[in-house]
């Protein structure tokens, strides 16, 4: 079973997970600029002949992808699930009145302001001081 977390285990997280976060967004942009330079050296690309350029985008593409699986696996290690890497979102799994929630941060954010139910994502984010007056 996954671990649980308030929101002050939560923010405790935050310093450590803010870095792991940044350098998978970071990473991500990178990952999608050399998909996007490696599809175009490949449209060009004989099959007859090498092209060293495609091949070392392929290989910095595959290494980009390497390292964001590393990033996800560290953020999942740390029991935090990673939902949008593009924008740094992640959530918590948190219990409110015996009820599973999702605590919820995105990059930027200075601490752990959200929480949604399980099947709401992000758009039905409201503010932890929601849950302090339950």
């Amino acid at each position: 079973m996954a671990a649980k977390f308030t929101i002050e285990t939560a923010n405790r997280t935050l310093p450590l997970l803010r870095r792991i976060v940044g350098d998978a967004v970071r990473d991500y942009w990178r990952w999608q600029e050399k998909v996007r330079e490696y599809e175009e050296v490949a449209a060009r690309r004989r099959i007859d002949q090498p092209d060293d350029e495609a091949d070392r985008l392929e290989r910095e593409t595959q290494q980009l992808a390497r390292d964001i699986d590393g990033y996800i696996a560290e953020i999942r290690q740390l029991g935090v699930e990673m939902k949008g890497i593009d924008s740094g979102l992640v959530d918590f799994p948190a219990e409110v009145d015996g009820r599973p929630v999702l605590l919820c941060w995105q990059l930027g954010e200075e601490s752990v302001q959200y929480w949604h139910e399980e099947d709401a994502g992000f758009a039905g984010r409201q503010p932890v001081t929601s849950l302090q007056r339950n």
